[in-house]
């Protein structure tokens, strides 16, 4: 199974880079398996934990897309919610994906509430220039489509719901063990 290296840029200088089990690679999807995720910190929306350290994250990568999609979990394997980045189109070269966080992020919860995240942090990149005028007029227009979609029931897509971490769990063992 390969492993790809995400290198994860967030204006204006922050580098994180992560390693992940490419599970689907399919022209228009690619999903990554983040399992135990090496993220260390406790991630709460609200009043509500949302993701512990070493709990497992699936990624749903778009190729030419301007967001990613977090399936998030506790470190029980419990679903809490769908955590999407805005990032300009991802870079995939090979086994190494450069991804440019544009730093504004939406969250719906397992119960299908939403909450936008971060808009002070992509005011302040655009305001800053870290973000230019025309992408950041893209992230509004993608977040805006996505919390239109979850509003008329259409998002997430429906490969995402396919998808989910017992599945992606599975798909990954298979390939392991060279079953189709």
């Amino acid at each position: 199974m390969p492993q790809i290296e995400i290198r994860y840029h967030r204006p204006p200088d922050r580098l994180d880079v992560f390693f992940q089990d490419l599970v689907v690679d399919d022209p228009d999807l690619k999903i990554t398996l983040h399992d135990p995720s090496t993220i260390g910190n406790t991630i709460t929306i609200g009043d509500r934990v949302v993701f512990e350290p070493e709990a497992p994250i699936v990624w749903f990568v778009f190729p030419g897309g301007w967001y990613d999609i977090g399936r998030f979990h506790l470190k029980d394997g419990i679903f809490t919610g769908y955590y999407v980045n805005l990032i300009a189109p991802p870079q995939l070269d090979g086994n190494v994906w450069t991804m440019v966080d544009l730093c504004l992020d939406l969250w719906l919860d397992a119960n299908g509430q939403l909450q936008v995240l971060d808009r002070d942090e992509f005011d302040e990149a655009v305001d800053r220039g870290w973000i230019d005028g025309v992408t950041a007029h893209r992230a509004r227009e993608e977040l805006a489509r996505v919390i239109d979609g979850i509003a008329t029931g259409t998002w997430p897509p429906e490969m995402v719901l396919d998808h989910d971490l017992e599945r992606v769990r599975t798909l990954r063992a298979d390939s392991m063990t060279g079953n189709p």
